[in-house]
């Protein structure tokens, strides 16, 4: 199986890691598009003569093809790489807010795979949604996210508009947390820790409450109750968090990202 990544910046770098750190693809196997020259020393080990700056018909000998490009440079990809296009070529986009319809449209081919990756993805840790047109097939789709899933975990969904709410959860949820965690750092450093305790104090309980979380079949409310005793220090900042109505916060926040991937879509 020969893949080619199209467009190697962030995404597209993690990608072409991830499937050389995992073992999934061989360094000959995966070939890299991009329109400037890429030193060696970010080639994460793929044969040097896989890299190139012009498309070609070589580098769509693949049978999947990974759009990792900015998506308003997506028309001009398309129009430059849509004569290499055959039937049977799948195609997996990163590209926020082009749906596969448009990319059938400008692209020419059917088999269209779109997902919504997150940043921690450059570590493995990533979480993506994905969706596909009608004419992947099942091994295809399988294949697929078995692609995915060397940078994370992953979830398919049946109707492409719910990339918009992944947007707004996931995709963008990393940031919330950690606007949540500099909150802590500055309450902490507020309190007299020198930043950096304020910092290892922090991401240390975040890192074990999400382990903790992860580990264990007991609801968030559970966990909540087990740390916060009764007329206790966790009780006093929650009945905070509920008076300043945070989790309602919370909820138009992510509504609000919600109806700008939306309209950011359209």
């Amino acid at each position: 199986m020969k893949i080619a990544i199209i467009g190697f910046g962030n995404m597209g770098q993690t990608y072409a890691n991830s499937f050389m750190s995992s073992g999934f693809v061989g360094a000959s196997d995966i070939l890299i598009l991009n329109k400037t020259k890429i030193e060696e020393k970010n080639s994460f080990g793929i044969d040097v003569i896989n890299f190139y700056t012009e498309p070609n018909s070589q580098i769509f000998e693949s049978d999947i093809l990974i759009l990792a490009v900015k998506p308003q440079d997506f028309k001009q990809l398309a129009s430059e790489i849509k004569t290499f296009l055959n039937p049977e070529h799948v195609i997996l986009s990163v590209m926020a807010g082009i749906s596969i319809e448009a990319m059938q449209k400008e692209l020419g081919v059917s088999k269209i795979v779109r997902s919504m990756p997150n940043i921690p993805t450059q570590i493995g840790e990533g979480m993506t949604v994905f969706c596909a047109s009608n004419a992947v097939d099942r091994k295809e789709l399988f294949i697929v996210q078995n692609l995915i899933n060397t940078t994370g975990k992953s979830i398919y969904i049946e109707k492409e508009e719910m990339l918009n709410a992944a947007t707004a959860v996931s995709g963008s949820g990393p940031a919330y947390v950690f606007y949540f965690m500099q909150a802590m750092i500055e309450s902490a450093v507020k309190l007299g820790f020198s930043p950096s305790e304020a910092e290892f104090l922090v991401s240390q309980t975040f890192s074990g409450s999400v382990h903790l979380q992860n580990r264990s079949k007991l609801s968030n409310e559970a966990w909540i109750q087990r740390v916060a005793s009764k007329g206790g220090t966790t009780e006093a900042a929650l009945s905070v968090f509920n008076f300043l109505g945070m989790s309602d916060i919370v909820i138009k926040a992510i509504d609000s990202a919600n109806l700008r991937a939306v309209e950011l879509g359209k």
